[in-house]
């Protein structure tokens, strides 16, 4: 990796390298040290989904995220999250509902109400969906996906700024911090659906997802505990997965894993 893509952001925030790049899809990370404490640089690619990262996680203000310190254009430092726990891990493990026990406690901390309006540009929730819909004549279940999607956004309840890509993934061991959400997409729409992920992670453990017990008893701990309607719960999954599946689509990789997640959603939910 060419670390000159760095340089300027050391030189800005006074920071000196901590250990070695990170190359992501949508980024690329340099842990660093600014005055002895741990940071994370990231640059965002000019095709990422994350520029409204800055903004979102300024609004979340560390609570429930990771604090963010500096921004600029297309780069941010943020607070280094270092605890050795995975969510993943712990699911495929056996502490499946544990884990999402804490995903939920996650996004709780993150709907809370803030003072002020949201940030500026977040993406709507209409928006988000843009792959679904142009695809959906492209395998039967897509356009079953689609319909929903437009059902269930054209009359949003309880609309509020969304992190948009939670999942096992996204939230990590903050140690003394507790659980810390990453890597936030920035959009703004009905809170139901930042539970939709959820239903179908951890990707790619089919095994322990394509299940409809679990599906049911996932939206019923989520429906307790953040106070969502059920039904919508599953309908926004489903909706979800086709748009999952549709960015497979998009990029040429195999959508088999997401159709299959719509598959047994599509017998739970209503309409």
């Amino acid at each position: 990796m060419n670390d000159s893509v760095f340089a300027p952001y050391m030189r800005l925030w006074n920071l000196a390298p901590d250990g070695v790049p990170i190359a992501t899809q949508s980024s690329r990370l340099l842990p660093a040290r600014r005055e002895g404490t741990a940071v994370m640089l990231k640059v965002v690619k000019p095709s990422s989904d994350e520029r409204n990262a800055a903004a979102l996680l300024r609004h979340f203000d560390g609570h429930g995220a990771v604090r963010l310190y500096e921004a600029q254009a297309n780069a941010v430092l943020l607070e280094r999250v270092e605890g050795g726990r995975s969510l993943e891990r712990m699911a495929i493990t056996g502490g499946d509902m544990q884990a999402a026990d804490i995903l939920a406690d996650t996004v709780g901390k993150l709907h809370v109400v803030r003072a002020g309006r949201p940030p500026d540009g977040l993406i709507p929730l209409q928006q988000r969906f843009a792959s679904l819909f142009d695809r959906e004549d492209a395998v039967p279940i897509l356009a079953h996906c689609a319909r929903v999607a437009r059902e269930l956004t054209d009359i949003q309840r309880d609309v509020a700024p969304l992190h948009g890509d939670l999942h096992h993934c996204n939230v990590l061991d903050g140690g003394a911090r507790g659980w810390l959400a990453i890597d936030p997409k920035g959009l703004i729409g009905e809170r139901t659906y930042e539970i939709a992920n959820l239903l179908g992670n951890p990707w790619p453990h089919g095994e322990i997802v394509h299940n409809p017990a679990r599906m049911r008893a996932l939206a019923e701990l989520y429906s307790f505990k953040l106070g969502l309607d059920i039904d919508r719960i599953l309908a926004f999954a489903f909706a979800h997965a086709g748009l999952a599946a549709s960015w497979d689509f998009d990029e040429g990789m195999d959508p088999t894993y997401w159709l299959r997640c719509a598959e047994v959603l599509e017998v739970a939910i209503k309409g």
